[in-house]
């Protein structure tokens, strides 16, 4: 491990001299890319610095302590000597965790899909309160939201909602949200007062970067028409709205958000490549899938993943055990202890597979 941290801290100072190279700085593309490579590195190479500090002064307190006869100062050695190597420990286990492989896409920004599943309208009203419920973490956190797409019911429910989140490490927050969530509570509909159980599915795709899909334009069968919904007499009145068939696979993505054309086909392209690179990481890690699953679940969009209860007031994550009852501030936007245990899971399991 200490050598492949060496290794680590001679790059992060090799990133960091570059990066104020004049050519780099006018380089966007590269400076950006060694930028995102620095945000990484930078944590590791702390802790490193912390461990080898500890390291340091547990050696010198052991140095101390062997041609040291005055008893009060052998006393505070063997306090610094106590205290170092505990410190030693701790920054050991986290460096353990920060050298895990990372996830390629965890920088990236996401698409995220939202659709109404069983429960007829109540599933439909429960997907919009998911859209809500992202879109409050989102801001919380600073990301920015974009609508690309929403297909909304008369209650005010969403049939399906598409949308992307930009900000950094968008995707590492927001990547076990993909799964079946299931809702469970008197719907407004209902008179009679009876608990429904009702389902949205949620798929969080990474944003898929231009060169790493290749798209041909005969593959692309690009209509356009009226949009619909709240918009006023311009939306009626222009053929806006864009719908873009990949001829091979049969996806279809409409993007009707914009008053501008080009505005909803650039979008729309956004999410068909996102799609597609789900695919082809999808089909890459299928030879491999019996070593990569995870105690915090296959990312299956089948797969049934959150309950929320509002009776009881609990939402519980069923992958990893989890319950909580504040289902009031969850819903606003209140996710982060959730994130964070089904990140400290994911890590958990990753180290000891080892």
């Amino acid at each position: 491990m200490l050598t492949r941290l060496k290794e680590v801290e001679k790059r992060y100072e090799e990133v960091m001299a570059r990066l104020c190279d004049p050519s780099v700085v006018s380089n966007p593309i590269l400076y950006r890319d060694l930028m995102k490579e620095s945000r990484y590195l930078e944590p590791i190479v702390q802790k490193y610095r912390e461990y080898a500090a500890a390291c340091q002064r547990e050696a010198e307190a052991r140095q101390l302590l062997e041609g040291e006869s005055d008893r009060e100062l052998r006393q505070l050695a063997e306090e610094e000597l106590k205290e170092s190597r505990a410190a030693a420990e701790v920054f050991s286990e986290e460096l353990k965790i920060l050298l895990l492989p990372r996830d390629p896409n965890d920088e990236r920004n996401v698409i995220v899909e939202i659709r109404a599943g069983a429960g007829g309208e109540e599933s439909a009203l429960f997907a919009a309160a998911l859209y809500r419920m992202y879109s409050l973490y989102a801001q919380a956190r600073h990301y920015q939201i974009e609508l690309v797409g929403v297909n909304e019911t008369e209650l005010g429910g969403f049939k399906e909602v598409i949308f992307m989140i930009t900000g950094d490490g968008a995707y590492s927050r927001l990547k076990f949200e993909s799964g079946v969530h299931r809702v469970q509570r008197v719907p407004e509909t209902e008179a009679g007062g009876r608990i429904h159980t009702s389902t949205a599915t949620v798929a969080v795709l990474p944003e898929a970067e231009d060169v790493e899909v290749d798209i041909d334009p005969a593959d692309l069968q690009i209509d356009t028409y009226r949009s619909s919904g709240a918009g006023g007499q311009h939306i009626n009145k222009t053929e806006s709205a864009i719908r873009i068939t990949h001829l091979p696979t049969g996806m279809v993505v409409e993007c009707q958000d914009e008053r501008s054309q080009h505005k909803n086909k650039y979008k729309a392209m956004r999410v068909l490549r996102s799609r597609l690179l789900e695919c082809k990481q999808q089909e890459q890690q299928s030879a491999i899938a019996a070593d990569r699953r995870a105690q915090v679940g296959t990312g299956d969009r089948s797969e049934r993943i959150r309950t929320y209860n509002f009776p009881q007031g609990r939402v519980t994550d069923h992958r990893i055990g989890l319950t909580l009852y504040k289902i009031d501030s969850i819903l606003n936007g209140d996710l982060d202890e959730i994130v964070d245990a089904l990140i400290t899971a994911d890590r958990a399991e990753k180290l000891q597979k080892g």
